[in-house]
């Protein structure tokens, strides 16, 4: 396994991508930059829920909809599996156990309550090779003027008129998240290629899946993982490569294309220590390089054996 960098970018119309409950749950903005802002945090959601929904145990969750410590979290585990596990005095095998069964502590990491002949101190920690730093939107993005919402159920029994409520959404959000594998941190965490499989499928296809009232208008548009052979290198946030050729009062994705030239240039200059570049497109983003336009490897500057499409 080695080093890959995440470029992934999708869009959000008429919602509230992540509402920030410190701010009457607005979207989160940087309102200097008129920038629609969104979690590390949102992101890993999205994939925790849609991995535990197709049958993959998951350590951050709420077994049966109930909140639990994580010191709970792992007992219910334990006793699932019917194994005889002492919290207070773990193995390394039962470690590399535990790790088997959870694939967000080996993609994500974690901090464990537990006492480990394999570690000091009263919590066992792995730092996740998988990290993401926080999104933003490559557009400026402005609110939807209106926010009053009102309930037909009344907040008190003497309130015929029923109950107001405020509900803060976007106009269009282009979002773009960075992010890394580190090989180093995978080896600790027994994270493998398969899981990375997985992960590119969480990607592309939890957050039209996770969709609720708030969320509902939000879909993959470009994924793309940069596979590296020097795992003592990186190019770096892969943000800073594109951007639309339209930046402001954007209502929907046909309002724009995506501009690649400055990534499809990196790319090239350092094809000598990228070992493949995977990626996944929706039919509806056009993107383009140097005034070429099409689909990612038909305008970025790779040969054809360098670029594998990812199909689902």
């Amino acid at each position: 396994m080695n080093n890959s960098e995440i470029l992934f970018i999708y869009d959000a119309k008429l919602c509230n991508p992540n509402g920030d409950p410190d701010d009457e749950n607005r979207p989160r903005m940087d309102y200097e930059r008129e920038r629609n802002l969104v979690s590390d945090l949102r992101l890993k959601r999205y994939i925790r829920d849609y991995l535990e929904e197709n049958g993959y145990e998951i350590f951050v969750t709420k077994p049966d909809g109930k909140t639990v410590n994580a010191t709970d979290r792992l007992k219910l585990l334990i006793e699932k599996s019917n194994k005889k596990i002492d919290l207070n005095k773990f193995k390394e095998d039962d470690v590399n156990w535990l790790l088997s069964q959870l694939i967000d502590v080996r993609l994500f990491g974690a901090t464990m309550p537990i006492k480990s002949d394999t570690a000091k101190g009263s919590s066992l920690v792995f730092t996740g090779p998988v990290q993401f730093n926080w999104g933003y939107s490559l557009n400026k993005v402005r609110l939807v003027d209106s926010n009053g919402i009102t309930s037909h159920f009344s907040s008190e029994r003497e309130n015929s008129q029923g109950a107001m409520g405020k509900d803060y959404r976007v106009y269009y959000s282009l979002i773009a998240f960075h992010g890394i594998i580190s090989a180093s941190r995978a080896k600790h965490t027994m994270m493998s290629d398969g899981d990375i499989k997985l992960l590119e499928e969480a990607i592309i296809k939890a957050i039209p899946l996770q969709a609720t009232r708030s969320k509902i208008g939000q879909y993959p548009r470009l994924f793309v993982r940069v596979e590296y052979k020097d795992n003592g290198f990186m190019i770096g946030d892969l943000r800073d490569c594109v951007e639309p050729d339209k930046v402001d009062e954007l209502r929907e994705i046909d309002d724009f294309k995506l501009d690649i030239t400055r990534l499809s240039t990196v790319l090239g200059e350092n094809a000598n220590r990228i070992n493949k570049v995977y990626f996944w497109q929706d039919e509806k983003l056009v993107t383009k390089s140097n005034g070429n336009e099409g689909r990612f490897d038909k305008v970025v500057n790779l040969s054809d054996d360098m670029i594998q499409e990812i199909k689902y």
